[in-house]
């Protein structure tokens, strides 16, 4: 009988596999045994732990549900359906009500907020409608707020009007940042300043500047004309001009014509035009006759 002999690769395998059993049950073992360790060492009974690990699963439980209903639009339907119980218990607009609106006509504000009227107090978008609302010309800013049961409130802050800029073909009011307000007539416009020359509406803040340096002068000046993009020609109420020059420089000459104002009353005096472009001199130009003495004419303050 010929003998047959068996390689001994199974024998080999079948320790290797009982080797990485045994590594493993040692790993785990091990491992439960720090983890036992640890939450024995936490002042927590096995109660306590047990309604803890339940907490996590129902937390991650109701986690992927919010997910799944979320896409599922379900939390828009229970909005709708929350809106229109709120609606039937009497909670959507039934009335509008608008304060701080002086020079801006009421009916104007109604107009946009009518399509909220019926509406569900919960649907209504009150930044929306702020939005809306910042677009007329006169809104500075506005609140817009609930009260509830039907009442939505509407609290206008308004532009002040500051000044009359011209134009080629009409004359609009503006605040004090050159924002146009409304069309304007001669006669509306009464005694506010008129501005004029291109780009000077976007010069309104710094005229104010200008003038801020010699207030005591401000109350005559009737007009004020932007030059080249550059400088101002002020106009009095007495129909005298008053030439500055461009810059830095306007506020002192400015200054220095209030303190010879004060010295000689040239605003109602002879001078029709007065020149205060050159460095420390001041150039009159007069209808009838010499000027006053000590100041020299020269031409014109064009």
């Amino acid at each position: 009988m010929a003998k047959v002999s068996r390689k001994p690769t199974g024998v080999r395998r079948s320790a290797a596999a009982r080797s990485r059993s045994q590594k493993a049950r040692a790993a785990k073992k091990h491992t439960s045994g720090l983890l036992d360790r640890a939450m024995a060492a936490l002042p927590f009974t096995d109660e306590q732990w047990h309604k803890f690990f339940l907490s996590l699963i129902v937390a991650g439980t109701l986690g992927i549900a919010w997910v799944i209903a979320s896409y599922a639009g379900a939390f828009d339907y229970a909005r709708s359906e929350l809106a229109k119980s709120a609606s039937r218990a009497g909670f959507e607009v039934a009335r509008v009500r608008v304060t701080g609106a002086e020079r801006l006509n009421d009916q104007i504000v109604y107009e946009r907020v009518l399509g909220e009227q019926d509406r569900p107090m919960p649907l209504v978008d009150v930044e929306a409608i702020r939005e809306r609302l910042l677009e007329l010309s006169w809104v500075k800013d506005a609140r817009v707020s609930r009260q509830l049961p039907d009442l939505l409130r509407i609290d206008i802050v308004e532009r002040e009007p500051h000044a009359v800029v011209v134009k080629p073909d009409r004359l609009i009011l503006v605040d004090a940042t050159g924002h146009e307000l409304e069309p304007v007539s001669r006669e509306e416009a009464g005694e506010m300043l008129l501005i004029s020359g291109p780009g000077a509406q976007k010069q309104v803040g710094e005229l104010d500047k200008l003038l801020d340096a010699a207030p005591a002068l401000k109350p005559q000046i009737a007009g004020a004309e932007w030059i080249g993009n550059r400088r101002w020609n002020l106009t009095f109420k007495t129909g005298q001009m008053l030439a500055l020059p461009e810059g830095d420089k306007g506020p002192a000459a400015l200054v220095k014509f209030a303190e010879m104002d004060g010295r000689n009353r040239l605003i109602g005096g002879k001078a029709v035009a007065i020149d205060m472009r050159v460095p420390d001199r001041a150039y009159l130009r007069c209808a009838n006759g010499p000027c006053p003495r000590g100041l020299q004419a020269h031409g014109s303050a064009e």
